[in-house]
């Protein structure tokens, strides 16, 4: 004989079940009716940072006719989505629009032919190398189940269409414009990633998805000479090559051994010719770190070894390296700890341990502009990680015996049904339990 506390349970226990089960089968048939389409079209028509007019007004004919009141030209090619439903939590979520300078190299039917002209005039091949048209067509997918199911929340739904995440100034425009002025200031902000070393079908959140970065140049001066008489001149090569070095130490002698720091030097340049001395150096670097007193040691740290480097091999004062920001710096992305708890729990409620990508470690220090949304703003948020790739390719990945096309890789091509499916199960979820009546 069953208790009726227990037979009531389990009465709540099958209806939630049997709710999730629906809303994945909603799903599973917008994907087919509409979502697909879209997601082609968008991988199949790219644009860069900036330049994304086409895709920011299909996505604001998509959003408009999902009943949702529309602002294009928020932060330059941004746009902005409002749905209000009475009173309730305002939740804002992001979705970035952006393509990459990639040529395409998939046999994927709907792989990108297109070719623009990026800031500086040159002709480029463009690719959706990061899945931004998975996370712009979860949004669409987002904004239908939400408009379907407006009679289980209440509040305010704010879905942001983000510019020039890949050159980390989209955000800061956004934010520039007003936006929260102008539509209001979130009380939950929630965004995605596909990960395409992540199972299709699984996500992942964690406290820190993504890292800070600081982009950077050294310009380090010399005295130029003949490659024959370096002893009349101070020779930049070897002084940046000795910078390049010592580096690396900043990270493993100033920063604790469990900290996530990084410093890379991916781009040195000096001279035009084997014997001859040139009177420079020019070192181009990333940083990136997950506190703000670490990146603050990381700075400090690079100042020190550039300056006393130069020092050392007898550069006067006036001759001192030049270190400067080349593009504006992106904090890290941190997930607010309350929230991750919450949104972990409902979705092992709701969708079952098993939407949990448990083999997942996360090896990279990858940054986010995502970030300048929410730092210094008091807004709870979380930014979690959705699969783009079969779960059997992932396995022999994870056991040495294949290699994946990761994002930014001209092969690189993401489980399109699952990823998306996916994400917008895991959004309509947290979103209906954010802003439940």
């Amino acid at each position: 004989m069953i208790k009726p506390g227990l037979a009531l349970l389990a009465c709540l226990s099958f209806s939630a079940v049997a709710a999730e089960n629906q809303l994945s089968a909603a799903i599973a048939r917008d994907y087919k009716a509409s979502l697909e389409s879209l997601f082609n079209h968008l991988h199949a028509n790219p644009e860069l940072s900036y330049m994304e007019v086409q895709t920011a007004a299909r996505m604001a004919k998509e959003l408009r006719a999902a009943g949702f009141e529309v602002t294009e030209g928020v932060g330059k090619t941004g746009l902005v989505a409002v749905l209000r439903n009475g009173k309730g939590p305002m939740v804002m979520v992001r979705a970035d629009m952006d393509a990459l300078p990639v040529e395409e190299k998939s046999d994927a039917p709907n792989a990108s032919k297109v070719k623009m002209k990026d800031a500086s005039g040159s002709l480029v091949p463009v690719m959706h190398a990061c899945g931004h048209d998975v996370h712009m067509t979860s949004l669409v997918g987002t904004a239908h189940q939400m408009a379907a199911h407006k009679s289980d929340w209440n509040g305010t739904l704010m879905l942001v269409g983000q510019p020039a995440e890949e050159r980390t100034g989209g955000a800061l425009d956004m934010m520039a414009d007003g936006i929260y002025k102008r539509f209001g200031k979130p009380d939950f902000a929630l965004a995605l990633h596909v990960g395409a070393d992540i199972e299709a079908g699984k996500i992942e959140a964690s406290e820190a998805p993504f890292s800070g970065a600081d982009l950077m140049e050294i310009v380090v001066h010399g005295v130029g000479t003949h490659g024959a008489s370096p002893h009349t001149g101070k020779d930049p090569v070897v002084i940046a090559s000795q910078i390049v070095l010592a580096l690396q130490t900043v990270v493993t002698r100033d920063i604790a051994p469990r900290e996530a720091a990084l410093i890379t030097v991916g781009s040195f340049h000096a001279g035009t010719k084997g014997n001859v001395i040139s009177d420079t150096a020019r070192l181009e670097l990333t940083v990136r770190s997950e506190s703000d007193e670490t990146r603050a040691r990381l700075l400090d740290g690079i100042k020190r070894v550039a300056e006393n480097t130069a020092r050392a091999a007898g550069v006067s004062e006036d001759k001192l390296p030049q270190i400067r920001h080349t593009d504006r710096p992106v904090p890290p992305t941190l997930n607010d700890k309350a929230m991750l708890q919450r949104l972990r729990t409902v979705w092992s409620s709701k969708l079952g341990e098993g939407i949990f990508d448990k083999g997942y470690q996360r090896g990279s220090m990858v940054g986010e502009d995502y970030a300048h949304f929410i730092y210094g703003q008091g807004i709870p948020s979380l930014y979690f990680m959705v699969g783009g790739t079969p779960a059997a390719q992932v396995e022999a990945a994870r056991a040495g015996k294949a290699a994946i096309a990761y994002n930014h890789s001209p092969l690189f091509r993401a489980d399109a049904e699952k990823s998306i499916q996916t994400g917008v199960l895991a959004t309509t979820v947290a979103l209906l339990d954010l802003m439940k009546k």
